[in-house]
């Protein structure tokens, strides 16, 4: 009988071990679980230069290095793949790729569906100006300026807001190219464009004041996986502290993109 009862304890302490290694191992409390072993798997659209785009037939741009720069920290090999952004969520919770690095802003919609890490950059409306203007160093200058924004968008309203002097454009490539040639005063787009704007298209203007509204641009995980979100917020931690986050943006946007 002692022998017994001997054995049925041990079978009971195998399971509950077995039970523990598994939870450990993350599939039962929402740890990591990788899609490719060995690997991070990371998605975007592969059509956003500078940001993410393919070049000579391999993914690139600023997302894929600090994607890859993330992996390396995290003791992985990097995955970059490319997925429709219409369906770039879904495919997230289908477990195609382990996490978003595709410019996505934090939203509160989004959130309902996803977590999201800390940002690894921040973008939002910005004021442009040409290099050498000297007279408009914030928003409470552009009174009676005239403005270029796209038309029908949030920049119009805010430019409104502004000034009672608002010039619509197709695209906010040709409100820059005007502003650098002194046809406006000044053009409210995103931080990004403009900045990409200013290297690829070697316009003399500049960016003044602070954002008008910010987006919080994070790396997005499937919701409950905080142990893979902790992981990145961790390695992006440490390229911001050891001067590694701002050697990849200066080459891109010769600037640090994580500064407001």
């Amino acid at each position: 009988m002692k022998k017994f009862v001997i054995l049925i304890v041990a079978a009971m302490v195998m399971i509950l071990s077995a039970c523990g290694t598994e939870q450990s191992n993350g599939t039962e409390d929402g740890a990591t679980e990788l899609v490719k072993d060995g690997a991070l798997t990371f998605s975007m659209t592969g059509q956003y230069p500078p940001l993410n785009f393919s070049k000579d037939g391999q993914l690139t741009g600023f997302d894929v290095e600090i994607g890859t720069e993330i992996a390396k920290r995290m003791g992985l090999e990097a995955n970059p793949v490319t997925n429709p952004w219409e369906t770039i969520i879904q495919g997230l919770k289908a477990k195609k790729y382990d996490a978003i690095i595709g410019s996505m802003t934090a939203t509160p919609e989004r959130d309902k569906q996803v977590d999201f890490t800390n940002p690894y950059y921040l973008s939002g409306a910005q004021i442009f100006v040409a290099e050498d203007n000297t007279d408009i160093t914030s928003k409470e200058d552009l009174k009676g300026k005239t403005i270029g924004v796209i038309q029908a968008s949030t920049w119009k309203d805010m430019a409104e807001e502004l000034s009672d002097k608002v010039k619509g454009y197709p695209v906010d490539v040709n409100a820059l190219q005007d502003l650098a040639l002194g046809r406006v005063d000044a053009v409210i787009t995103d931080k990004i464009v403009g900045v990409s704007a200013m290297n690829e298209k070697d316009l003399n203007i500049k960016p003044i004041g602070d954002l008008l509204n910010e987006d919080r641009v994070s790396v997005a995980v499937a919701e409950g996986n905080t142990e893979l979100a902790d992981a990145i917020n961790e390695a992006i931690q440490s390229m911001v502290d050891d001067g590694t986050y701002e050697e990849i943006s200066m080459k891109w946007f010769n600037t640090n993109i994580m500064e407001k």
